[in-house]
């Protein structure tokens, strides 16, 4: 497989396991039903303003494997920085990353070699936070897109590529456009697993198709019809068998596409034509717009994308706003038309979707409107790093949960509520010793998670006060105390209250011998030397 080369790679492709560990630290809960509560909401969605790559780091403990989609719309490295969006990697903050990540290397990096910088540690956590059925959507343009293709390539695996689809957004090139008018960008798409196909909702112009009315109407809509023969042959035997219809025997020209049982049982249901013309049978099934529960049906989605357009991100937060604060953002209507072919099933509402370039909030926007829409459970996560996050990323949130506009524009609020975070302290300090300012819990949820990969959930009790949780087998124990030194010895293995197989014990002192602690299946590990990071 192609890989590709670059300035500065060779210190950015393991970099995300140098970042620090931070933790989040909550500023406020926001919820549209009493906005005067801003205690922790515990909803689910949150809006988190810092450093996408500390914040991705960030995320892992609780959110490891579990993200169903990401939609991210990065930097298109155009060099455009006349409005609130700088669209490059020019940003003060990304130039000071480079120069502490890079070195005096990263000066001499042409405008590509810095975006693939920035870039790489960026999908190497995403991809670590998305579940095994999840999927990938990135926005990008011809600047970048050949470089993005090969770097997803080399993190996510060429058999997990999905497709890349062309999105017309905009109605035309512009009066001004000089050569050949652009009005096309790219989303490009990934799963973590390879997957076979997908689904998405019909367009408009696919459903105009469904005409034919039968008894079925009421429930299913309406339908059109399919062939039910097919000329290919590959050996098939069972597909090949008559049928008998107005006392006619009736012979696929090659085979049937169903084996016998089914389409006999179609029949029955009457959901097979039969046409004659001149001795000739043609036999099809009807395909309707709708399931036996009245829910619409999914079709494939195809490669171009028309509409909706960069005109309607714009105006539509415009509308929401009452000025024009971003340059082009994306519709929401198009982040929904892609989350539909992640959850394109009515028993899939639920899962997180995750935006960790999240500008004006277009995505958490897209997701309220879908559970509003179908009745979804489904949750967001938002990271920003500019200092439009509260005021721009988070208000907008606020205002499509409790409505806006004015008179006939007026737009009815979704409701819901989201916690706003900002990155906190470091798990460890320069020294590397365990930053004490952190909450113990945090501590706690850390240190569990490095062990099992899994998000601490089990309720600290004071009888099981060092207690973490049981998994596989193994107890995990942080024995701490904030003021002083603990020792595990004979006389505090009282510490360990739950029968398991083996135990994990942290702890700042062992007087126990190698011996004692085979006996008693106890590995010991020391605070803060055997914390591991990662």
């Amino acid at each position: 497989m192609p890989t590709l080369t670059w300035i500065g790679k060779e210190k950015v492709v393991n970099h995300h396991q140098e970042v620090p560990y931070r933790v989040l630290e909550h500023k406020y809960g926001f919820r549209a039903d009493d906005p005067t509560d801003t205690t922790p909401t515990n909803s689910g969605n949150k809006i988190i303003h810092g450093d996408n790559l500390e914040a991705l780091k960030s995320l892992l403990p609780e959110y490891e494997g579990r993200i169903k989609c990401i939609y991210i719309d990065p930097p298109y490295n155009t060099g455009n920085e006349k409005w609130v969006y700088n669209d490059n990697v020019n940003d003060p903050k990304i130039k000071k990353w480079l120069g502490e990540v890079v070195g005096k290397q990263g000066e001499d990096l042409s405008r590509h070699d810095k975006w693939l910088c920035m870039m790489y540690p960026r999908l190497k956590l995403l991809h670590k936070l998305l579940a095994d059925d999840g999927v990938i959507f990135i926005s990008i343009d011809d600047n970048e897109e050949k470089y993005l293709h090969l770097i997803m390539d080399e993190i996510f695996g060429n058999r997990c590529f999905i497709h890349k689809i062309i999105w017309k957004n905009k109605y035309g090139p512009g009066a001004l456009t000089k050569g050949v008018g652009n009005v096309h960008e790219y989303i490009i798409c990934y799963s973590k697993n390879p997957i076979e196909s997908v689904a998405a909702p019909l367009s408009e112009e696919e459903i105009k198709k469904y005409k034919l009315k039968d008894e079925k109407y009421s429930i299913r809509g309406g339908y059109i019809t399919q062939p039910l023969a097919t000329k290919s042959k590959d050996d098939r035997i069972n597909l090949v068998y008559p049928l008998y219809h107005n006392g006619a025997e009736i012979w696929p020209d090659k085979q049937w596409i169903w084996e016998k049982s089914r389409l006999y049982k179609a029949i029955e249901n009457n959901d097979v034509v039969f046409n004659e013309n001149n001795g000739k049978w043609s036999v099809r099934f009807k395909q309707y717009l709708k399931d036996e529960h009245g829910n619409m049906r999914y079709g494939k989605p195809i490669s171009i994308l028309v509409g909706p357009y960069n005109q309607d991100g714009t105006s539509e937060i415009t509308t929401i706003f009452d000025q024009k604060l971003f340059n082009n953002p994306k519709p929401q209507e198009l982040i929904q038309y892609l989350l539909s072919w992640v959850f394109n099933s009515q028993d899939n509402k639920n899962g997180i979707i995750l935006d960790s370039f999240a500008g004006s909030g277009t995505t958490a926007h897209a997701v309220l409107n879908l559970n509003k829409k179908d009745g979804g459970n489904r949750k967001f996560i938002l990271v920003e790093m500019e200092d439009y996050a509260e005021n721009i990323t988070a208000e907008r949130v606020r205002r499509a949960m409790n409505g806006y506009g004015e008179e006939k524009n007026a737009v009815a609020g979704t409701g819901g509520a989201f916690d706003y975070y900002e990155l906190g302290a470091p798990m460890f300090d320069q020294e590397k010793n365990l930053n004490e300012e952190i909450d113990e819990e945090k501590i706690r949820e850390y240190i569990y998670y490095t062990e099992t990969k899994h998000h601490l959930d089990r309720e600290r009790t004071e009888k099981a006060k060092y207690l973490l949780d049981t998994y596989n087998g193994t107890g995990y124990y942080f024995y701490y105390e904030r003021e002083q030194l603990t020792t595990l010895g004979f006389d505090t293995l009282y510490v360990v209250t739950e029968r398991a197989e083996q135990y994990v014990i942290y702890a700042d002192i062992c007087t126990l011998s190698k011996e004692d602690l085979a006996k008693r299946n106890i590995i010991f590990k020391k605070i803060p030397r055997d914390i591991k990071r990662f």
